[in-house]
């Protein structure tokens, strides 16, 4: 497995090794063993995934504690732009964000710690997206920051008028209102 620090402390890429022939590929998408040895000790608890078509925006989206959430996030099928925001109030990092690009074939995973915010672009026809989470959903300790926020300035890299983006997600507010409870 290759691991890739990002520019945001406690953000990782994984590019899990892959085992192709003529038949097709095999690779474990998670190892509990080896990702505590080179991560961190962490309890997966639930299993989530989606399916989404082209230009499904989901997203910023975080739980509050006690029922935040660190994720583990690939993308089985399709392409998309999967993107962490960083709440964390004392990270010198705080309010900036890393983008990847997930798919099917590069089979790269982004582990999200707590304290932080996420978000999805599908980029392909549909998209299936399988995360990891270690802990529950709590509807009422749901919170997001908008997409759109200017503060951000995010290149999602499709125009505005092809975005599909639940009423939910329109309605989020900005960061600068945010009281983050990390």
């Amino acid at each position: 497995m290759k691991i890739t620090k990002t520019k945001i402390s406690d953000l990782i890429i994984i590019e899990p090794k892959v085992f192709s022939d003529s038949r097709g590929y095999f690779f474990e998408p998670y190892n509990k063993k080896l990702f505590q040895k080179n991560f961190c000790l962490i309890n997966f608890v639930q299993d989530n995934e989606s399916k989404s078509s082209r230009g499904v925006l989901r997203g910023f989206h975080f739980q509050k504690p006690p029922f935040d959430q660190a994720k583990l996030v690939r993308c089985i099928e399709g392409e998309v732009l999967d993107i962490a925001l960083d709440l964390r109030k004392e990270s010198k990092t705080y309010g900036e964000y890393e983008k990847v690009i997930l798919n099917g074939e590069n089979k790269k995973q982004f582990f999200i710690p707590r304290g932080f915010a996420h978000a999805f672009l599908v980029l392909s026809e549909t998209a299936i997206i399988s995360y990891k989470v270690d802990n529950v959903y709590a509807p009422d300790h749901d919170c997001g920051v908008i997409w759109s926020d200017p503060s951000l300035s995010i290149d999602w890299g499709i125009n505005k008028t092809d975005l599909i983006i639940s009423n939910k997600d329109k309605n989020l507010d900005f960061l600068s209102n945010l009281k983050s409870p990390f």
